[in-house]
């Protein structure tokens, strides 16, 4: 049986290239391949799980593929099966069916055809990588890709202000998560030595725990993984994006935001349960964000005018009470309340444009308001209270810019006196001197060398800073973030004696993908003359094949598993030691926020209304 497992991530994958070569015209052939694919991967699930639990349903676990190793380190992907990876696929299999199915005629004659099928096929490749994965950085595979088709499906209608506006503020929301992610990964790798494999954890190496191991460090572990998992299923306090992610078609809203995509945080607590169960205070603070989620998302839900809204927040307090089962060691109770939830909430999705004219005859023949609700008995100025403040959705969204985004905003405005050309003359010799410093390391003092490292890491996190909140020039904002990637490198240097191979590794596809990068957007800039990045420009209407190429050229930078670099991060981090928390929060922020900047010049540049446009354009969503 183990020799089945990777087959499920071949169909999938396989049906996604047979999609991307599909005629973009001829719908039968893009529904087509789409609807074989998945129903094959159901099929093979069905009969897969059947023969699983006939043979005494024990845990699967298979490494795959070793893709780097050395004597200190080793990058494989790792695939498992057990009972939630069973839940989660027999669920994701029957609910990405019945979507497939209903898209052929929901989605017939949209412009976007092809493209929602390819994104369609892509996220559930995604999905299966995601839920078999073995290990921590087989599932953060996965894990970006789920987020790249969430960005891409909620901007799909990308001729619109709003879709992309939410789309990146999504991907910003996904962001946080990843930094929770990558530095859980970075203690876990420290405190046991070794790339963990899921399938140990109830081992005995995990039950002892090594010695002179800080107390802090298993919390850590716990709260960095809740804020990885909060952050990508919508708990508090990043519960306002949710709703925002319903700009994309329906049956996109159905599996991702209903059902799937947004039920991940729960799989990541669920297969990271031994990491963190006999912490206590991990365990409160997972059942208090569920609970303090399913209060608000309750009352929020109740006074939303868009039904999508309302099913939106409703998903979000059912996933709030399963945060709080799985807290408490209710695995089975979680696994069912996921199924239930999943297949509620995207049937409720997939008949809300009918339900929407059911509901206005309804309120016009047949209507009588409630004699008595839930919060009838508290005090009528608690009662409006708790009205106005669910109508405001409680300023989720405002705490997150107020204490988060503009923050970052702020410390990106005060650095406008640095311009392309004064950053080169200022970075240019202090890199170089770097350079020479490091290889004549045994002449400098001890000092000096324990600190270099912090130094590098801050001046490349203000460089991207710099990115992120450059409104004028897109080529100078691109080149800040390459600047970035280079003083990372040198950052790791200093602090470890890194190998040049290793090195390579990381910088290979950064320097491949800035180079495409710069080259679309000098062309660009050829085609439309002057571009900035003080509006949506929607030049993907007309370069599609440009946008298509930077698109790729993001994903390389970003450190998308396409190139070495997504590798040579997570080697990155082996050289950052467990003593050193500041050094790799500033790497973990650089590499997030450059995450930001890249996909921000990508929206900008060539999503949104096109600006040749003549006509006007809605700015705010009905």
């Amino acid at each position: 049986m183990t020799n089945l497992l990777p087959y499920f991530l071949l169909l999938p994958g396989v049906g996604y290239i047979a999609s991307l070569l599909a005629p973009r015209r001829s719908e039968k052939t893009v529904s087509g391949i789409a609807f074989a694919t998945v129903g094959s991967q159901l099929l093979l699930a069905l009969a897969f799980t059947a023969l699983w639990l006939v043979n005494g349903a024990t845990a699967i676990d298979q490494k795959e593929v070793v893709l780097y190793q050395t004597p200190h380190y080793s990058f494989f992907i790792d695939l498992s099966f057990d009972k939630v990876t069973a839940v989660y696929l027999l669920v994701g299999s029957i609910l990405t069916f019945l979507v497939t199915v209903y898209s052929r005629i929901y989605l017939h004659r949209e412009e976007g055809y092809k493209r929602f099928y390819n994104l369609l096929q892509f996220f559930f490749l995604g999905y299966v990588l995601t839920i078999f994965a073995g290990n921590l950085e087989t599932l953060f595979v996965g894990w970006e890709v789920l987020g790249l088709t969430s960005f891409l499906l909620i901007a799909f209608y990308r001729t619109r202000y709003l879709p992309v506006k939410n789309a990146v503020k999504v991907f910003s929301i996904y962001r946080i998560g990843d930094v929770g992610l990558i530095l859980a990964m970075w203690l876990a790798h420290h405190v046991w030595h070794h790339n963990i494999r899921f399938s140990e954890l109830a081992g005995p190496l995990f039950q002892t725990l090594p010695e002179g191991l800080h107390p802090g460090a298993l919390p850590f572990i716990g709260f960095a993984i809740l804020v990885a998992a909060a952050a990508k299923s919508a708990q508090l306090p990043f519960s306002s994006w949710l709703p925002r992610a319903m700009e994309g078609p329906t049956p996109s809203s159905a599996i991702f935001y209903g059902s799937l995509s947004v039920h991940i945080g729960v799989f990541l607590l669920l297969r990271t349960y031994p990491l963190w169960h006999e912490e206590t205070s991990v365990r409160i603070a997972i059942a208090a964000v569920g609970l303090l989620s399913a209060f608000l998302a309750s009352g929020i839900g109740r006074v939303q005018s868009s039904i999508k809204s309302q099913v939106a927040y409703a998903s979000l307090a059912q996933i709030g009470l399963i945060f709080v089962e799985v807290a408490l060691g209710w695995h089975t109770l979680a696994l069912v309340h996921f199924a239930g939830n999943a297949f509620l909430r995207t049937y409720q999705l997939l008949v809300s444009p009918s339900v929407v004219s059911y509901l206005i005859r309804e309120q016009f023949y047949e209507f009588e308001p409630a004699k008595k609700t839930v919060e009838s008995w508290l005090p009528k100025k608690l009662q409006y209270t708790l009205y106005m403040l669910s109508v405001k959705e409680w300023n989720l969204d405002n705490m997150l810019y107020r204490y988060l985004w503009n923050p970052l905003k702020w410390a990106g405005r005060r650095l406008d006196f640095l311009s392309i050309n004064r950053a080169l003359v200022l970075f240019t010799p202090v890199y170089l001197l770097g350079m020479v410093g490091l290889f004549n390391e045994n002449l400098m003092p001890g000092n000096l060398v324990a600190v270099l490292p912090i130094v590098f890491s801050i001046v490349g996190l203000v460089l991207v800073l710099k990115a992120f909140t450059e409104r004028h020039r897109a080529i100078m904002s691109w080149v800040f973030v390459l600047l970035n990637h280079l003083c990372v490198a040198l950052a790791i240097a200093f602090n470890e004696h890194v190998g040049a191979w290793e090195i390579t590794l990381y910088l290979a596809g950064i320097f491949l993908a800035a180079a495409i990068g710069f080259l679309c957007l000098r062309r660009l800039r050829n085609f439309e003359g002057g571009i900035n990045l003080n509006r949506f420009h929607g030049h993907g209407y007309e370069h599609p094949k440009i946008a298509a190429v930077f698109l790729l050229a993001c994903l390389g930078m970003a450190g998308f598993p396409i190139t070495p670099t997504f590798i040579g991060e997570d080697l990155v981090f082996t050289h950052i030691h467990e003593d050193q928390p500041a050094l790799a929060l500033f790497t973990a922020l650089s590499l997030i926020i450059d995450g930001l900047a890249i996909i921000r010049i990508y929206a900008r540049l060539f999503m949104g209304p096109h600006v040749k446009s003549v006509y006007d354009m809605g700015y705010r969503s009905s």
